[in-house]
């Protein structure tokens, strides 16, 4: 029996179209997008919602209901948006209002709760024209994000920015009853210095890591300015789980989301792993 491996597809991130040209912006195209990487094999799909008019990401409830409905009307995938205004509030209650209020109106099954704060910089010239920016999220805000998480039900989709994002995570879901098991994604890149590189021997290291801190928990490996595909053989045969789609990959992409997804397909099947449905994937979590 093959192993099942998850698939997640983030499709376009806070990025415009001046980084990404071929990311969808519009509800109606994250939902024509996202309903073709389904069809092609994720069966996770990620967005952020961003304004019709700029491109830049916004928090509103109605988009991310519009195109989390207008795609699972169509498919069976796990939906879940970044929707937060940036510059982010360290109010949790403002941070975290558009997720809970998707699961308020039962249309939401995961959301985003980063643990841990980091330096975002480039390693080379920067192309956002300054020195980067800090990714802050404070101990009250991430405790607070989980208390909503486990209120309101949502998984909460960890981001570990850093190794140390790992052993805050692991903390945080013990310390927060009632909060459904996380999934860990380790964020690696080779145009930022967070983290580590895209290498074999990083996402070792963070797999003992997770055997140390969460053992069991579902992991899977992503980043930014990165492609992902020449690490899906290690990948499957770690046990873990795989992300692609234009908020991941190098700047400048080509390639198309479902192109990102059905060239994953190929590589997991190559390494012995066969894509899991929505279905599988929810029945592993309990």
């Amino acid at each position: 029996m093959s192993n099942k491996v998850w698939l997640e597809v983030a499709m376009n991130g806070a990025w415009t179209r001046a980084l990404q040209p071929h990311i969808p912006v519009t509800a109606e195209e994250i939902t024509r997008e996202g309903i073709a990487c389904c069809n092609a094999g994720a069966a996770i799909l990620h967005a952020h919602s961003l304004d019709p008019e700029t491109g830049k990401q916004n928090a509103d409830v109605d988009i991310c209901q519009a195109f989390i409905e207008g795609i699972r009307e169509q498919v069976d995938a796990i939906v879940y948006p970044s929707s937060v205004e940036i510059p982010m509030s360290d109010d949790a209650e403002i941070r975290n209002n558009t997720t809970n209020e998707l699961c308020r109106r039962g249309v939401l099954e995961w959301g985003i709760l980063d643990p841990g704060s980091c330096n975002f910089a480039m390693k080379g010239v920067n192309i956002f024209g300054n020195d980067g920016d800090v990714y802050s999220n404070p101990p009250g805000v991430l405790r607070a994000s989980a208390e909503m998480a486990a209120e309101y039900g949502w998984r909460p989709s960890y981001a570990c920015y850093e190794p140390g994002f790992v052993r805050e995570g692991a903390k945080l879901y013990k310390a927060v009853g009632g909060m459904k098991t996380p999934v860990y994604r380790f964020m690696l890149s080779d145009g930022f210095t967070f983290c580590f590189p895209p290498r074999e021997w990083a996402i070792e290291a963070l797999a003992k890591l997770m055997d140390e801190e969460a053992p069991g928990a579902p992991w899977m490996v992503a980043g930014l300015d990165i492609n992902t595909i020449p690490l899906i053989p290690k990948i499957v045969e770690l046990g873990g789980h795989v992300r692609v789609g234009l908020e991941d990959a190098p700047f400048q992409s080509e390639k198309s989301n479902v192109q990102w997804v059905e060239e994953a397909v190929k590589a997991i099947r190559a390494a012995g792993g066969e894509p899991a449905t929505a279905a599988e994937i929810r029945a592993s979590l309990g």
